[in-house]
């Protein structure tokens, strides 16, 4: 339930605050007097779209506030995060928001640089969470939104939701969406299958060849440096024998002259000790040039040319270059490139060796999903069929006290025409439905949506709102100028009708007609004034003798003569009592 309800430089609505309570509150007005704002400014606090024309002129921000009373539910339920709330207080509790004295307070704001923000109490939301969580909260019927009911589309959602399975329909429309992509993926398998055998079988000689190749990693690296090796062993061999000369293989060699090096050095630090640190410097080039001798020198020894060894990687590097040259992106690619091309065919391979098993297997899947699909889509038409005759009955009752007791409200549930699941079944089942309505007795029923004029459709509508409401968890609903079309006695049975459904929901109602007005437990005025040159929209709760001057203003236009305010005063003794 609403309960408080704050505007700051909304529009024009300068500073606004409403205290409300249960029952029917009217909200009446002078034409352009800016009913339509108050339930803008609500509507915007909801989650409804931020827009810079919403703040007031001369301000650089506008905001909205509100207070709800929330219903605790009499069983808490264990939520996981996969599952849907079903009322304001399993919303929040599933995004950890705590009800403090079973109120929440709800906030939003927009700048003039165009920022925007929302608070659940003192937790900030997106404008889409603010949205889902406030639908729990409030139902607001536009003023134009009984013209959904000229687009039969929609039709089927009233229907399901009186049926108790908007859920059920959604989840159906999951599993045909499963459907539909499964048959895709069938569709182009099938189509693909000359390509992927053709690939295959290339795949299958590329595996069988580099296989057979027994590659091991970097290999080509380390053969290409043994090739260099022995190609090159004439010259390799020269300079190293030169080198083991030079080191140690004459009288004037490196190691002889260090020898001779290392005798002074020494016999110079006897002689003063400041030298004794170069001496050992000189020992250790001497044993490091030594050692260095014995390594080439061994070296030497183990060198041998092998020209049998030679043709044998020159041919292992040949059978590298012409597997890179097939399947790597050139012949200089590294060996993994080429050993992840392998490991890339044998996946494939693995996934389409068999591709008549995957085409039994896809086709053994979708026909699965369509049993499902068509059990589901049973047993929904069936659910709606029931549904289809308990609406009729209600609506026609309904319609019966709205001055519509000779129209006849019908459904019409039609199956989809088609020879396979695709074609008999669409994302919701497989029924087209259809609202229905005779205006007279003895008409036939035709469409609604063809025949009803506006009023009729703001009655059908309020019906419709009213059967919702019985098993709905929203307190709050929102009417604004359902009034639309209707007039004289029609009006009082909507006034009465409204009264009616006041008793379990909050009812908010704008309108221009005295005969629904009287039915108000509470009434509520906006008046547009001028100050300054500037324009505001004012509001503000009306007691008894304002009340009565409003329902002069709407009986007749006139609030000071003593007629009109005596008609006034007769009509809420009859209908609101206490006056």
């Amino acid at each position: 339930m609403l309960e408080e309800l704050t505007i700051k430089d909304f529009a024009l609505i300068e500073s606004d605050y409403l205290e409300f309570t249960n029952g029917l509150t009217v909200l009446s007005g002078e034409t352009g007097a800016g009913k339509s704002i108050l339930i803008g400014a609500l509507s915007f606090l909801l989650g409804g779209k931020a827009e810079l024309s919403q703040i007031r002129s001369g301000k650089n921000e506008a905001s909205v506030s509100a207070v709800f009373v929330i219903k605790q539910p009499a069983q808490k339920r264990e939520l996981t995060e996969e599952d849907e709330p079903q009322n304001a207080a399993e919303w929040l509790d599933q995004h950890g928001i705590t009800i403090e004295n079973d109120r929440v307070l709800l906030r939003r704001f927009i700048r003039d640089n165009g920022k925007s923000g929302a608070w659940i109490n003192d937790t900030p939301v997106t404008r889409g969470e603010l949205a889902q969580f406030s639908a729990f909260l409030v139902d607001i019927h536009g003023q134009h939104e009984h013209q959904s009911l000229m687009r039969v589309p929609e039709h089927r959602k009233f229907l399901d939701s009186r049926a108790g399975i908007t859920a059920e329909a959604e989840e159906f429309k999951r599993r045909y969406a499963l459907l539909v992509a499964k048959r895709k993926e069938y569709d182009e398998y099938v189509s693909t299958m000359t390509e992927r055998l053709r690939k295959l079988e290339m795949m299958t000689y590329a595996v069988k060849e580099i296989s057979e190749a027994k590659l091991k990693p970097e290999e080509d690296v380390q053969l290409e440096e043994e090739e260099n090796r022995l190609s090159s062993f004439e010259k390799l061999y020269s300079d190293v024998d030169s080198i083991t000369s030079m080191l140690s293989g004459s009288e004037d060699s490196v190691v002889d002259l260090l020898k001779k090096l290392r005798r002074t050095a020494s016999h110079a630090a006897e002689t003063d000790k400041a030298l004794a640190g170069l001496c050992e410097r000189v020992d250790s080039a001497f044993y490091e040039l030594s050692d260095l001798a014995d390594e080439y020198s061994d070296y030497e020894q183990k060198l041998v040319f092998d020209p049998a060894r030679l043709k044998e990687i020159q041919d292992r590097l040949s059978l590298i270059y012409n597997l890179k040259k097939k399947y790597a992106s050139s012949v200089n690619a590294p060996l993994s490139e080429l050993l992840a091309f392998y490991d890339d065919a044998q996946k494939f391979i693995d996934e389409n060796s068999d591709s008549n098993s995957k085409e039994k297997l896809l086709a053994s899947e979708i026909k699965d999903i369509e049993k499902d699909v068509l059990a589901r889509a049973e047993s929904l038409s069936q659910k709606r069929k029931a549904a289809a005759s308990q609406l009729k009955t209600e609506v026609d009752e309904i319609l019966g006290k709205l001055g519509m007791s000779g129209t006849s409200f019908g459904v019409s549930i039609t199956e989809k025409q088609g020879t396979d699941v695709a074609w008999t079944c669409g994302p919701y089942g497989k029924d087209d439905v259809e609202f229905l309505i005779s205006a007279n007795p003895g008409n036939p029923l035709l469409p609604l949506a063809k025949i009803a004029s506006g009023g009729e459709l703001s009655r059908v509508m309020l019906a419709l709102k009213t059967i919702f409401a019985r098993s709905d968890s929203v307190d709050t609903l929102i009417f604004d100028e359902i009034d639309t079309g209707i007039g004289g006695e029609v009006a009082v049975a909507v006034g009465a009708h409204l009264k009616n459904l006041a008793q379990n929901h909050q009812i908010f109602c704008i309108t221009h007609l005295a005969s629904i007005a009287v039915y108000a437990d509470n009434q509520i005025k906006i008046e547009k004034a001028v100050s300054g040159g500037i324009t505001s929209s004012n509001v503000f709760l009306l007691d008894k003798e304002q009340r009565v001057s409003e329902i002069a203003r709407m009986l007749s236009g006139d609030s000071s003569t003593e007629q009109s305010l005596e008609h006034a005063r007769a009509m809420l003794n009859k209908y609101a009592g206490g006056f």
